[in-house]
C-alpha cells in the first residue's frame, strides 16, 4: 500500500524573510536620511553622477558596518591589530551578510610587493620548486626574495640536570638578492648635480634647490667646522668628503644654534627623495629627475632572487624564469609538469594560474610590481582570490570593476559579477558603463546631483524602469555619441620609433601634434607602455595618470592645489592679522587636536577610536580664528564649501579673490565643482585623483598633455563635460593625448592609434593608424568592431 503524503505548503519559517538588506536613514558623507531595501542574493547596480553619494551608502555604510560587526567578533588582543572602523552615521542596519569590498585602491608599492605575493601563486610557486627543483638548495623560505639569507654562531645554556654552556649554529637560507634586498633595482644619486665639485662651499658649490649661499641649509654645511669651506670639494680628503656626504645625525652648536647635522646624501633622501615627485614643486620635481637613477641591479639582474635560488630549476625552468613568464605562459608551462607527488598542489597552483586567464590579466607576470598595476587591474587581482571560494550568502562589493577594460573585455566581467551571484550572494556594483548597469536585476540611482546636491534616491527598480524614468542616469542611459565628421589636421607628429618598452616589439608610429589622439586596445595591448614609455614628462611634456597623490590625512584638494596660500592671504588682509592663523597645519589649529579635526585614541590591545575633538567641534581651528571672516565667512566654512560655491563665492563681492578664482575654475572645469575644498586627499577615487592633478597641471606652460582614462569615475552624463574640456585645451594650441577604452571619447577623437591584436606577447603592434570614421569603416580590429556597434553603424 502506497505511503500517504503530506501535500501542505509548510508554514513559512522567520529564516525565509531575511531577503533584503534594509537601510534606514543613511546620513554618512552627503546622503540625506537614505532608506532602501536591497534584495539579497540578485545583483544590484548603483549609479549616479561622480560624488552623488553611491560609495558613501555602498562601501561607507553597508561594507563598513559589516567589516565593524566581524571585526568584534574577534578578541581585544586581536582587535588591536586591526583597523579601527567608526560606526556608519545610520539609524538601522538589517539582513547584513559578510561583506567583501573589492576596490581600486592601489596595492602596495614597495618593489618586493608583486603580483605573485599579492596572491597565493608565489608561495605555491616557491613550495613546487622546494620540492622538485635541482640542486636542491633549501625550504621554499630559499627561493623567496622577501626573506634574507642568517647565519648566526655562539654559545647557549642547556638546563638538563646540570646547567652547562653548549655551543650552537643556526642558519636559515633565504631568496634575497644581499646587494639591492630583494628590490630588483638600486638607486644611486648623481653627485655631479648635488654640487660642482671645483668649487668651494664659500664659492657656491652646491647646487641642490634651496641650498642658496646664505641660507640655513647652506650654512649647515659651510659653517658645520668638519671641512674647511674655502677648499674646492675635489681636494677634500676621506674623512672630510664622508663628513660632508654620509654623517649620521648629530647635535653640534652651528652659528651659535643648537642644529642637528647629517651628511648631504642622507638629508636630501629624507627631504626630497622620500616625499611623492606628483606632490613637488616643479623645480624640485625636475631637480630629482635629474639626480636620481635607478639601475638594474646587477648581481640579480632584477630577478630580486639570490644565486642559489636561480640556480634550482625544474625542466630547465628556474622561479625567476617561471616569475618572469607571462602568466598564460605560465598556465601552459604548470599543466605541462606531471608529478604524482605534487599533484594537489599543481593543481591549485594551476587552477590559480587560469583565474588570471579568465579575468582578462593573462598578459601580466607574475614578478611584475603590485604598485605598477592600475587601480582597474589592482581590483581584478583581489578578485581571484574569489572566484573559486567555496563561500555562499557573502555580499561582493565592487568598485567600478570595469575600469581599465576594453569594451571586448567587459563580456567577460559581466560574466563572473553573474557566476558570483548565481553562487547564492548578493553582489553591490558601483558603475558607470551601461553594458555592466544592462545586467542588473536591481538598479538603485543616487543624485540628482552631486555634494550637497544629491545624496537622495532617485530611483530604483529594473533597468527597463531607469530607461523610463526621469533621471540624469535614465536619461543618459542610451546616449551613444556619433563620429566626426570633420577632424583638425595636425601641426607637427611626434616620431616613435623602435619602441620597445614592456611588450612593444620595434613600434614605429608618428604620433600627430595640434590635435586629440586617442591610444586604445584591449587591456594588456601595450598602450601605456608606448605613451608613457616613449613620451616622457618633460619641460613641454604634462604626463597625468592615477597613481596615488601622497599624502597625510591633513591634505586636501585646498592644500594640494595651492588654493589655500591666496585664500589665507585674502583672509588676512581683510583682518589684518597674519596668513599663518588661517591654517590648520600651522599657528591657526586648535591646540587639542593640533588641527587635525578629530582626536586619535591609542586604546594599547584594543583597536584605537577616532573622536570629532570637542574643542573646535571638528573645524580644525581656534575659536580666535573663527571670529575672522571674509564675506562674512570664517575659514572652517569657507573649507566647508563645494568648488562651485566657493568658485562663485571668491568670483564676485567682498571676498573677491582672481587667484583663488582660477584655480576654482580649473576644478570645476575637470568635473570636480562637487568636491569640498578640505575633504581628505586619502578619499578620492582613481579618476578624481586624476582631474584634481590636471585642474593643477592646467595652469602650467605644457604643449603636450598625456592623460591615463580620464573617463576613470564619470558619470555618463559627465563624459560630455570632459570632451569640452579635451577641445578647449586642443583649441588653445596644446597636443592632447589620450588613453582610453570609452567608445564616445574615441569617437571624438581626431586621431586613433589602436594597438593589439592581444594582450602580452599577443600585442604590442599598432594595427591601426587614422581617423575614427577610418577605424569604423575598416572594422579590421576588435575596436573597430566595437566602436562601429557603438556609433550604430
Amino acid at each position: 500500500m502506497a505511503k500517504r503524503t503530506n501535500t501542505r505548503t509548510p508554514a513559512p519559517r522567520a529564516t525565509d524573510n531575511h531577503d533584503v538588506i534594509r537601510v534606514l536613514g543613511a546620513r554618512e558623507n552627503n546622503l540625506k536620511d537614505v532608506s532602501i531595501e536591497i534584495p539579497k542574493r540578485q545583483l544590484t547596480v548603483f549609479t549616479g553622477v561622480s560624488g552623488s553619494g553611491k560609495s558613501s551608502l555602498v562601501f561607507d555604510t553597508i561594507a563598513a558596518e559589516s567589516q565593524r560587526l566581524i571585526n568584534e567578533t574577534y578578541s581585544a588582543f586581536v582587535q588591536g591589530f586591526m583597523p579601527t572602523l567608526a560606526r556608519p552615521d545610520v539609524d538601522v542596519l538589517e539582513g547584513l551578510t559578510t561583506a567583501i569590498s573589492v576596490d581600486q585602491q592601489r596595492m602596495g608599492a614597495d618593489p618586493r610587493s608583486t603580483v605573485g605575493t599579492a596572491t597565493d601563486a608565489n608561495a605555491m610557486l616557491r613550495i613546487l620548486f622546494s620540492r622538485l627543483g635541482k640542486p636542491h638548495i633549501g625550504p621554499p623560505s630559499a627561493y623567496a626574495f622577501n626573506v634574507p639569507t642568517v647565519r648566526a654562531a655562539g654559545a647557549i645554556t642547556v638546563e638538563r640536570g646540570e646547567k652547562k654552556a653548549v655551543k650552537a649554529t643556526f642558519s636559515r637560507t633565504g631568496g634575497m638578492c644581499s646587494r639591492c634586498e630583494g628590490r630588483g633595482s638600486v638607486t644611486d644619486l648623481d653627485l655631479t648635480q648635488l654640487y660642482d665639485d671645483s668649487k668651494s662651499l664659500d664659492e657656491g658649490a652646491l647646487t641642490i634647490p634651496g641650498y642658496k649661499p646664505g641660507g640655513w641649509n647652506y650654512r649647515l654645511y659651510s659653517e658645520s667646522g668638519l671641512f674647511a669651506s674655502d677648499k674646492p670639494i675635489r681636494r677634500f680628503t676621506k674623512r672630510e668628503l664622508h663628513a660632508f656626504l654620509h654623517h649620521e645625525p648629530t647635535r653640534m652648536k652651528i652659528a651659535g644654534i643648537n642644529m642637528t647635522y647629517e651628511g648631504l646624501i642622507p638629508r636630501i633622501q629624507k627631504s626630497m627623495l622620500a616625499k611623492d615627485k606628483e606632490g613637488m614643486q616643479p623645480h624640485i620635481r625636475e631637480f630629482v629627475e635629474r639626480a636620481v637613477t635607478f639601475t638594474t641591479c646587477p648581481e640579480c639582474d632584477g630577478t630580486r632572487l639570490a644565486e642559489g635560488a636561480r640556480s634550482s630549476k625544474i625542466k630547465r625552468i628556474s622561479i625567476a624564469d617561471a616569475c618572469a613568464m607571462q602568466i598564460s605562459d605560465l598556465a601552459e608551462w604548470v599543466r605541462g609538469l606531471k608529478e604524482p607527488s605534487v599533484a594537489p598542489l599543481l593543481t591549485a597552483l594551476g587552477h590559480t594560474l587560469d583565474s588570471f586567464v579568465e579575468i582578462g590579466l593573462g598578459y601580466l607576470s607574475l614578478d611584475r610590481p603590485a604598485g605598477t598595476l592600475s587601480g582597474g587591474e589592482a581590483q581584478r587581482v583581489k578578485m581571484i582570490r574569489h572566484l573559486g571560494s567555496a563561500l555562499t550568502d557573502v555580499t561582493y562589493v565592487f568598485d567600478e570593476p570595469t575600469i581599465g577594460l576594453h569594451p571586448h573585455d567587459i563580456q567577460r566581467m559581466n560574466d563572473l559579477l553573474l557566476r558570483l551571484r548565481d553562487k547564492g550572494n548578493t553582489v553591490l556594483v558601483v558603475e558607470h558603463k551601461p553594458e555592466t548597469i544592462a545586467i542588473a536585476d536591481h538598479v538603485v540611482d543616487l543624485g540628482p546631483g552631486a555634494g550637497t546636491a544629491g545624496g537622495t534616491v532617485c530611483f530604483e527598480g529594473t533597468v527597463d524602469g531607469l530607461r523610463r524614468g526621469d533621471t540624469v542616469t535614465g536619461r543618459h542611459l542610451d546616449d551613444r555619441a556619433t563620429v566626426k565628421e570633420t577632424v583638425r589636421k595636425p601641426t607637427g607628429a611626434l616620431e616613435i620609433r623602435g619602441a620597445t618598452a614592456n611588450n612593444l616589439r620595434k613600434v614605429d608610429v608618428d604620433v600627430p601634434l595640434g590635435v586629440l589622439v586617442v591610444v586604445t586596445g584591449v587591456a594588456g595591448s601595450g598602450k601605456s607602455s608606448l605613451v608613457h614609455g616613449s613620451i616622457p614628462a618633460g619641460e613641454d611634456v604634462v604626463a597625468i595618470d592615477q597613481s596615488p597623490i601622497r599624502g597625510s590625512r591633513r591634505s586636501n584638494p585646498a592644500t594640494y592645489t595651492g588654493l589655500l596660500e591666496p585664500i589665507r592671504k585674502a583672509f588676512a588682509k581683510a583682518n589684518d592679522v597674519k596668513p599663518a592663523l588661517f591654517s590648520a597645519n600651522s599657528e591657526g589649529a586648535c591646540p587639542t587636536c593640533n588641527g587635525a579635526g578629530v582626536i586619535y585614541t591609542d586604546l594599547a590591545m584594543m583597536a584605537g577610536v577616532a573622536t570629532t575633538c570637542e574643542d573646535c567641534e571638528g573645524k580644525r581651528f581656534q575659536a580666535s580664528v573663527l571670529e575672522y571672516h571674509l564675506g562674512g565667512r570664517d575659514i572652517s566654512e569657507v573649507l566647508a564649501m563645494s568648488v562651485d560655491e566657493a568658485e562663485e563665492f571668491f568670483g564676485a563681492g567682498e571676498a573677491r579673490t582672481p587667484t583663488a578664482h582660477r584655480i576654482l575654475e580649473r576644478l570645476s572645469d575637470v568635473g570636480l565643482g562637487y568636491l569640498t575644498l578640505g575633504q581628505p586627499l586619502t578619499t578620492l577615487s582613481g579618476g578624481e585623483r586624476q582631474r584634481l592633478k590636471l585642474a593643477t597641471h592646467m595652469a602650467e606652460k605644457g604643449g603636450v598633455y598625456v592623460l591615463d582614462e580620464p573617463t576613470t569615475g564619470l558619470h555618463l552624463a559627465d563624459v560630455e563635460h570632459l570632451l569640452g574640456l579635451l577641445d578647449r585645451l586642443v583649441d588653445a594650441g596644446k597636443s592632447v593625448i589620450v588613453i582610453e577604452h570609452h567608445q564616445a571619447v574615441m569617437a571624438h577623437a581626431d586621431w586613433i592609434i589602436d594597438l593589439g591584436p592581444g594582450a602580452g606577447h599577443d600585442g604590442g603592434r599598432v594595427v591601426f593608424e587614422g581617423t575614427p570614421a577610418d577605424l569604423v569603416a575598416d572594422r579590421s580590429t576588435l575596436t573597430g568592431e566595437h566602436l562601429a556597434a557603438y556609433v550604430g553603424s
